[in-house]
This record gives C-alpha cells, sequence and structure tokens, in this order.
C-alpha cells in the first residue's frame, strides 16, 4: 500500500478554525480550534458521528455556512497563498469550482429537478473555464464517460429523477471534477448508497485522484471507508479535532477511547461466523421462551407489479414486476434478514407482507391470511405487525409530541384509559432507554438515533409479535447504530418477537439475523441460515455483495 509522503507546501491549511451558532440563549462554539493540512495528492478523511463538526468543518472551507446561524469566530483557511475567510462573496464564487470543489451527501437534493443533467454540467464548466456552449456540451460528455456512466450524451437528455442513486452522485463527482478542482471535498458521497455502488464510487475517487491530481477531503461516519480511502485520518468529536494521524496509526495505535470506540462499533463481516443466531447482548437479559413456535410471518408466491392499465383515453404505465414468486417463513424469537441492492424488491417485499401495497399471493400473519382484506378489517391484524422505517424524522408527525405519537396506537385500538396510557408510553420509553420526560419534547429535539428508539417504542405499544424493519439503521451513525442493534436484539430476547430485517449492509445482517434471503430483481436468489449464507455462499451475487463490504483496515485496501 503506497503512502503519500507529506508535501512541504500543503495545498490547503485550516488553522484554529473558531465557528460560532447563533441561538435565543446567544453564542455557542460549535467549532473550538480546527487545525490540519491537506498536502498535494493526498487524501484526508474527517470521521466522527453526526454533530462532531464535521460538515461544518466543510462549509467553512467553502465559506458556505448559513449566516444566519452560523459565522466563522476565528482562524484561518488558506489555499495556497490565498486566505479564503477574507474573500469577497464575488472572489469565493470563483473559487467554489474552480479551486475547491464539493460532492455533498445527498445528490437528489444538491441536483436541480427541472433543468437536464446536460444543463446543470455544461453551466458549471461555462461559469469556470470560459468555454463555449459546444465546448463545454464535449467537456460534459468526456466527464460522464470519466465517471463510467454510460451513454453519456442520452443521459445529458435526462433529468435526475431519471437516474438511480449511484449514477446521481456520478453525475455530482463529474461536476466537481469537470473544472479540474486542486481541492476536492466529498461530504458523506456513499452513505445512502449500496454496497456494491459504494464500492464502485470509492473506487472511482481513487482513480479520478490519480488521473486529475486532485487532493481530497473525505467526510464519513464509516470507519470502513476511511480504512479503503484515506492516507491520513482527523477524528473529530463536539467540534474539535481529538486525534490525527496516518490511517495506519490510527487504526493500529488509537490514543483516544472515543476513537477505540469507534473502531469497536464497526460490524465486521465475518465477525460471528461458525455461530447460528445473533450475540446475546448481556448475561442480565432474561430470554423468553416462545411455547407456540408455528410461523407468525408466512409468505407464499408473493408478487407484487406496479403500473396501471390504459383507461379510456388515459394511457397508464406499463407493468413493472417488483415482487416475483417470493416466499418464506418467519417464526417467533427469530430474525429473517432480507438483503440485496435498491431496487431488488425488499422494502416492496415488507410493505406487501403488511398488506400496505396491493400484492397476490398468500401472506399469512399470526394464522390469518391478509389476502383482499380492506382497511377496516387489516385493522386488528396490526396489534400484531408493526413497521419501523428508514428515516425516523419523516416517520414522526413533528406537530405531534412524542408521548402523543406513541399513544395514538393504543387510541385507535382502544387499549388504555388516559393515566394506564400515560404509565405505558413512560415504561415504553425507559425501556427503549429514554427518560419519561421525553414523552412532552418534540422529534425535533431528538438526535436521529434517539428518534428511531422513540419508533421503535412507537412500534412495541401494541406489543406486536412480528416488526418488519426497513433499512432501520442505515442512516445511523456507527456507535449509534451498535447501540440500536443492541436494543433490537434485547427486545427480541425479552419479548420473543419475530423480525423481518431489510438492510444492503452484510455486516448488519449477518450480526442481526438467523436466517437470510438474498434478493435480486425482484427475486430470493438465495436464503438459508445464517451460517450457510454466509459461510457458503452458492450465488455469486451473494458473493459479489459480500466481497464489496469495506474492511475496516488499512491493510486490507483494494489496490488499482
Amino acid at each position: 500500500m503506497k503512502l503519500v509522503a507529506p508535501a512541504s507546501v500543503p495545498v490547503l491549511s485550516v488553522r484554529d478554525l473558531c465557528v460560532d451558532a447563533r441561538t435565543p440563549e446567544g453564542r455557542r462554539r460549535v467549532l473550538e480550534d480546527v487545525s490540519f493540512n491537506l498536502n498535494p495528492g493526498e487524501t484526508l478523511c474527517i470521521a466522527g458521528e453526526s454533530g462532531s463538526g464535521k460538515s461544518v468543518t466543510s462549509l467553512s472551507i467553502m465559506q458556505l455556512l448559513p449566516k444566519a446561524s452560523l459565522q466563522i469566530a476565528s482562524g484561518s483557511i488558506q489555499l495556497g497563498d490565498r486566505e479564503l475567510t477574507k474573500l469577497s462573496d464575488r472572489a469565493m464564487r470563483s473559487v467554489r469550482g474552480g479551486d475547491i470543489a464539493m460532492v455533498f451527501q445527498e445528490p437528489m437534493t444538491s441536483l436541480n429537478p427541472v433543468l437536464s443533467i446536460g444543463t446543470q454540467l455544461i453551466e458549471a464548466i461555462r461559469e469556470h473555464q470560459a468555454a463555449e456552449s459546444g465546448k463545454a456540451e464535449a467537456i460534459a460528455r468526456q466527464m460522464l464517460d470519466a465517471v463510467h456512466i454510460t451513454e453519456p450524451g442520452r443521459r445529458l437528455t435526462q433529468y435526475p429523477h431519471e437516474l438511480s442513486g449511484g449514477m446521481r452522485q456520478r453525475v455530482m463527482i463529474a461536476m466537481a471534477l469537470s473544472c479540474r478542482p486542486k481541492v476536492l471535498i466529498a461530504d458523506e458521497p456513499t452513505t445512502a448508497l449500496d454496497v456494491t455502488v459504494q464500492a464502485q464510487i470509492l473506487k472511482l475517487m481513487r482513480e479520478l485522484k490519480q488521473e486529475f491530481g486532485a487532493s481530497i477531503i473525505l467526510i464519513t461516519h464509516d470507519m470502513g471507508v476511511v480504512a479503503e480511502m484515506a492516507d491520513r485520518v482527523a477524528i473529530m468529536q463536539n467540534g474539535r479535532i481529538i486525534e490525527q494521524g496516518s490511517a495506519m496509526t490510527v487504526f493500529d495505535r488509537p490514543t483516544k477511547l472515543y476513537t477505540r470506540q469507534l473502531l469497536a462499533a464497526v460490524p465486521r463481516l465475518g465477525a460471528h461466523a461458525g455461530t447460528d443466531g445473533p450475540p446475546r447482548v448481556g448475561s442480565e437479559v432474561a430470554r423468553v421462551e416462545v411455547p407456540d413456535r408455528s410461523p407468525v410471518l408466512l409468505a407464499r408466491n408473493l408478487n407484487v407489479t406496479y403500473g396501471s392499465p390504459t383507461r379510456w383515453l388515459f394511457k397508464g404505465k406499463p407493468p413493472v414486476s417488483a415482487v416475483t414468486d417470493v416466499s418464506f417463513e418467519l417464526r417467533p424469537g427469530e430474525t429473517l434478514g432480507l438483503v440485496g441492492e435498491s431496487g431488488s424488491g425488499k422494502s416492496t417485499t415488507g410493505k406487501a407482507v403488511l398488506g400496505l401495497i396491493p400484492f397476490t399471493g398468500d401472506v399469512v400473519i399470526d394464522g390469518k391470511n391478509i389476502g383482499g382484506l380492506s382497511a377496516r378489517q387489516m385493522q386488528p391484524i396490526r396489534r400484531s405487525a408493526q413497521m419501523i422505517f428508514q428515516d425516523p424524522y419523516a416517520s414522526l408527525d413533528p406537530r405531534m409530541a412524542v408521548g402523543a405519537a406513541i399513544a395514538e396506537p393504543l387510541i385507535i385500538h382502544g387499549l388504555a384509559d388516559k393515566s394506564e396510557r400515560d404509565d405505558r408510553i413512560a415504561e415504553l420509553l425507559r425501556r427503549v432507554g429514554l427518560q419519561a420526560d421525553a414523552a412532552s419534547r418534540y422529534p425535533h429535539e431528538f438526535s436521529g438515533g434517539q428518534r428511531q428508539r422513540i419508533c421503535i417504542a412507537r412500534a412495541l405499544a401494541l406489543e406486536p409479535k412480528l416488526i418488519v424493519a426497513d433499512e432501520s439503521v442505515a442512516a445511523l451513525d456507527v456507535s449509534v447504530r451498535a447501540r440500536v442493534l443492541d436494543l433490537m436484539l434485547e427486545l427480541q430476547e425479552t419479548m420473543g418477537l419475530a423480525y423481518l430485517f431489510i438492510s444492503h449492509d452484510m455486516a448488519v445482517i449477518e450480526r442481526m439475523s438467523h436466517n437470510v434471503a438474498v434478493m435480486r430483481a425482484g427475486r430470493i436468489v438465495e436464503m438459508g441460515t445464517r451460517r450457510e449464507v454466509f459461510e457458503s455462499p452458492k450465488d455469486e451475487y451473494t458473493r459479489a455483495l459480500m466481497a464489496a463490504v469495506p474492511i475496516p483496515d488499512p491493510r486490507a485496501r483494494q489496490i488499482i
């Protein structure tokens, strides 16, 4: 593995950077004395949990802090011989894109939905390279080809919603590199991507760094990605850089407890080899024994088709088969991990088995076939089966206090009076690791991990036998994710819950599952016990998913 030698003159130097936030109570320091250098041709990974100051640091470098709420209080940001904190807005606009470019976490919110890909790429090229329209279009085609997007000419005419998440992220990288910047800042560029698409994006960034000679600041909470990409690592906590060094040094000899905790929280593929089920989360947890072992969920020849037929003068969309002949069963106290890439049919399967979308075939929940039931007829079955969605903030009504959100299913099913509900809410909050006074607060007052705990509490309110967890930890920091997974395992042990656990993360699936089903293009291509699937995978697609998982060890880095 080749490490970049430190250069005598850094391309970017940040010194004693402090940023203040304006709050109703006055100014609050959110960045404190942040200092680092970025050398030519180097990849610096800034790692830490949400709220540690990673994104604020990147926005400070780009001079994109929202002026109404955040302000640089002191410090220096020097690009070559230019002090960026002293530049006017007009001068800084020429720096952005030309000298420093940024790839944001969510490409769909970064790209203009009403402008074609070509229009947005060409606009950036003409702005920073003073190229006439024909030359700018030719450069745009070349950049799409450089990031391995097929049919670049056709893609230029398409709009963001017509591309997959991975392709949109490639467009953002193409746009960022189109003007040959000296520094590329990538803020969580792979967080929402499948493991195979993530591997492709990371490989692409390494290739483009070599081709264009850019220096990269990669911001992430995924220590596997850090190990894969970093020459040097800076660990942030509470607005400070607490540890900094070469990737090998930080991974082999971390000096701070927080760094060791981040590394320990990373799910490692193969860590549970030789075992048949998830690990026990604590000897003090009493495992409940479920006397009835009949399936709580049974799916037979499940099919889901999207599209609408032509009616009268209105032309319908051609039918698309999203799920085809999917069959499985799930027993109390067990977890079936459903894994695959985006578009493989995982979430559609999860919604179908709960009767949230139309389907054909048989779905039996707690002995009752739900095929063809109306919403009213489904209501009593909802007590047996609940769902936890990927985005906890979107799952909670921002105008409803947490206690009211948890009480809502109890009210709908008429299960308790007011005083009983209050006691039940306090107990549910305690069970998921929150204080009873959280009931009077609103979703925006909690962190992402706490909001997901609230969603789990709401799902538990009806004491269900089955929970469908759809990418329920995908958006969480690695350490928060570990705590939520431990909580779910503990609840399973104490309540005998059955989980249909949907994820694209093979390491998380390995940790959580008793049995595993691998989906591709709407079909289950492989299914078996956890040991069978992870230790003796039979399908090439399963092996490809496992090979794409980043290994949190710089020594295992892929060399191109």
